[in-house]
């Protein structure tokens, strides 16, 4: 990456899904070492601590079509200003969930930054699912199966609105890969928005390599670059056990590190998120320890 300095940032946040625990996410990436592995590439690594919060024993759940509606929004709307000021300096964000409605901050924050300068982002969103439900069509009413649709322009106000503009990022230019579990009213949604989605079929089909060209020429064309969205549960559970969602048929192993370093060869990424590390149901931080690795790779980390 151009850049030399990276700036984590915390975002501990579960109101978003059923299961708890991956408010623990950032801590167990950390434990896992990942600043100063991420230092041993050459990075000048800032940590800048969590942004804070709700405790979900502290909150009402408000609306049933949309859990924890405002303390989401007001949790995304910390991140996004903590997004857009370490851009502002200079800095690369890497952002480490909590659960996947952070990445309506990450995204928006990336997103409003670009946008001051009269440039566009692009989105990679690695993922078993699509998030792109709606208060009107998610079956649980966890937002973090609407992240995608808030960045792109639908959903409610509060998330889909930040910064009185929307969308985020251009469908045309948003990417979906390792799909494989879409709520059926979601199907529509997707093939409709315009986004580029390729199913874990695609993937065994055409392989990994093809699918993440097209995904990484699709999402940084006329774009100053894309972010990266890593949930963990894009790699199978066989080597992420402890996600939020997991979903047998996903990447392997090496399959998820090819798509990293794909990614860092395009020198096109400006900022990452790696969400939904659950250590409750993990083995051993093995889910953490993975996503340490896999942010080293999309950083720069060659095997010679």
């Amino acid at each position: 990456m151009k850049q030399s300095h990276i700036s984590v940032i915390g975002a501990p946040l579960d109101l978003g899904q059923g299961r708890r625990g991956v408010d623990m996410g950032p801590s167990a990436l950390r434990v896992a070492n990942l600043n100063s592995r991420v230092a041993s590439l050459g990075y000048v690594v800032e940590d800048l601590g969590n942004v804070a919060v709700d405790q979900a024993e502290a909150s009402p759940v408000g609306q049933p079509h949309a859990k924890y509606l405002p303390q989401i929004a007001s949790a995304c709307q910390r991140l996004a200003q903590a997004v857009e000021q370490a851009l502002g300096r200079g800095s690369v964000p890497l952002v480490l969930g909590g659960d996947h409605s952070v990445a309506v901050g990450t995204v928006s924050g990336v997103s409003h930054h670009y946008r001051a300068r009269g440039e566009r982002i692009g989105l990679i969103w690695l993922d078993a699912h699509a998030d792109m439900n709606t208060p009107e069509t998610s079956p649980s009413g966890n937002v973090h199966g609407m992240p995608l649709g808030c960045i792109l322009g639908m959903g409610p106000a509060e998330l889909a609105g930040m910064f009185e503009y929307r969308p985020k990022v251009l469908a045309e230019r948003t990417v979906i890969v390792g799909l494989r579990d879409v709520d059926r009213e979601e199907k529509s949604r997707v093939r409709e928005s315009g986004v580029h989605a390729f199913t874990m079929r695609d993937i065994d089909e055409r392989g990994l390599r093809p699918v993440m060209e097209e995904a990484i020429r699709l999402a940084g064309e006329g774009a100053a670059g894309f972010h990266l969205s890593l949930d963990m549960d894009f790699v199978d559970p066989q080597d992420a056990p402890g996600v939020g969602t997991p979903v047998r048929g996903g990447a392997t192993y090496r399959e998820a590190h090819l798509a990293m370093e794909m990614i860092s060869d395009s020198g096109k990424m400006l900022s990452m998120e790696v969400v939904e590390v659950n250590p409750v149901i993990d083995e051993a931080n093995r889910t953490a320890l993975l996503g340490v690795e896999l942010v080293m790779s999309a950083l720069g980390k060659r095997i010679l």
